[in-house]
């Protein structure tokens, strides 16, 4: 199999930090999307909404969303299980999965790819032009603040964001933290102190 990715990327960072975190290494080719190498005629055959990353397995398969390589991976490479190993375990992290994208990673991407000149018209990943609309943008940040607040009061009652155990879900976290750093330009209040002490766990626990 072969992966397409840009490590630097917050789609791609998650899957970059799954694959370290459990010692897997793939053919790798990076996709420079500072260049647009994604919307390039080569890469269009291999993804043809010019997103990454994208894994093309030795069947021609492709996986083009990271929820879905990263299932295929701990199946492929069960060690170091960062999806869960019960079903309940399984479900909170599918769940923390899918409300962080939806409350932290489109409240980002909605206040930076509005606002930011060089997503004129690409509002919206992909190949289709999208045009920006600069409201998103502020109601993004506001969203992002009280996303924070809401994660905040969630992990005053456990370890990691879904439980006893690092997980995958730590990872969307991570990465969506840093990513609304740079792109929104907002990060937690400092008074958040239950997201301050569990980014240095897990940072801890996923470095081990």
């Amino acid at each position: 199999m072969k992966l397409y990715t840009y490590d630097s990327a917050p789609n791609p960072a998650r899957l970059k930090m799954f694959l370290d975190y459990k010692g897997i290494e793939i053919d790798t080719q990076q996709i420079d999307m500072t260049k647009m190498e994604q919307h390039s005629e080569e890469f269009l055959t291999v993804c043809p909404n010019a997103t990454v990353p994208t894994l093309v397995l030795d069947d021609g398969t492709r996986l083009t969303e990271v929820v879905a390589i990263v299932h295929f991976l701990e199946s492929e490479y069960p060690e170091k299980p960062l999806l869960g190993e019960t079903p309940i375990e399984r479900a909170m992290i599918l769940n923390w999965n899918h409300r962080l994208f939806m409350s932290v990673a489109l409240a980002t991407a909605d206040a930076f790819r509005n606002a930011h000149p060089a997503f004129k018209d690409r509002a919206l990943p992909g190949i289709h032009p999208v045009a920006q609309i600069p409201e998103l943008a502020e109601r993004g940040k506001t969203r992002l603040l009280k996303s924070f607040e809401e994660i905040n009061t969630e992990l005053g009652t456990r370890d990691f964001m879904a439980g006893a155990n690092v997980s995958f879900a730590d990872i969307d976290l991570l990465v969506m933290l840093n990513f609304a750093s740079w792109a929104a330009k907002t990060v937690p209040d400092a008074s958040l102190g239950n997201i301050r002490r569990w980014k240095q766990q897990a940072e801890q626990a996923l470095s081990s």
